[in-house]
């Protein structure tokens, strides 16, 4: 079962490439201080405009760093079957301990179809699958009969949920037997999904605050209630500040005050505005990442 805070990890460039050693540093940063897992590859990554190469590439990347210390979780979703196939049978073969695949964005399937489309990806491989419903970037959304037949599957083993629905992975829970990990896509619901049954977060905040975020999942799971309270009230700011453009536009700008990267992302996605350059600065100040 997966737990606790997993950055969904940002891909650093220079120049317009990927910066492999900075994302080398930048995956060793975040498991000494204290992520519970990690997932290259996903949104906040950039999957889109990586190439196939690129893409396998940070993935193994990754890996590579992790060395076993922390278990990784590879995106490998696409709106073809067939590209998701490829990627998740490469997330197997590189030592992923898990694929991440989003529900097919612009084709719209019925519900028929997404239970094809993940049918499809767990026979065609032999490892571990998160579903990430996020409506809101994909359009489809998966519903609770969906999510709980496709768990019938060995390999369908949870679900990233960035619905914001906070009825929903207790509905989830409810109409899945057996063990079914589910992780909140959405930091602003980070705790209130764990009270509904969930098991933790993957996370764009934990990019920069990933020690706070960190301890916030573990304050849960030791009953240590006043302290993931704080935690969570200290980090909402930040939660806003980081979402105030399209991500990973301000988390990367966060990121680079931090001197854990540069800035950029690849087009269509652009710089943010000074205004919100200074939501952001003001946030990390705030929240005590910078002075």
């Amino acid at each position: 079962m997966f737990y606790g805070s997993m950055p969904a990890l940002i891909t650093p460039f220079v120049n317009g490439n990927v910066d492999e050693s900075g994302f080398k540093s930048f995956v060793e940063w975040q498991i000494s201080e204290g992520s519970d897992g990690l997932v290259p590859c996903g949104t906040t990554g950039e999957s889109p405009t990586l190439s196939h190469a690129e893409h396998m590439r940070v993935t193994e990347m990754c890996i590579e760093v992790a060395n076993g210390r922390v278990p990784v979780i590879a995106g490998a979703g696409s709106n073809s079957t067939a590209e998701a196939i490829r990627l998740a049978q490469h997330a197997q073969k590189a030592g992923a301990d898990a694929t991440l695949i989003v529900t097919p964005y612009y084709n719209k399937p019925t519900q028929a179809g997404l239970y094809a489309h993940y049918k499809a990806i767990h026979d065609a491989t032999d490892i571990p699958i998160i579903i990430y419903n996020i409506p809101g970037r994909s359009i489809v959304d998966m519903d609770v009969e969906t999510m709980a037949e496709l768990a019938k599957l060995p390999n369908i083993v949870g679900m990233k949920d960035s619905t914001q629905d906070l009825a929903r992975p207790i509905n989830t829970r409810l109409a899945i037997e057996g063990n079914f990990c589910i992780m909140s896509g959405e930091d602003g619901t980070a705790v209130p999904l764990l009270a509904a049954g969930g098991h933790g977060c993957i996370s764009v905040t934990a990019n920069i605050a990933p020690r706070m975020c960190s301890d916030m999942q573990k304050a849960w799971r030791t009953g240590d209630m006043k302290t993931c309270m704080e935690l969570q009230d200290r980090l909402t700011p930040l939660h806003n500040a980081i979402f105030c453009e399209t991500s990973p536009g301000p988390v990367k700008y966060a990121a680079s005050l931090l001197d854990k990267c540069t800035p950029d992302s690849r087009l269509p996605i652009v710089p943010i505005s000074e205004s919100s350059k200074r939501i952001v600065r003001d946030a990390m100040v705030q929240v005590g990442l910078l002075n």
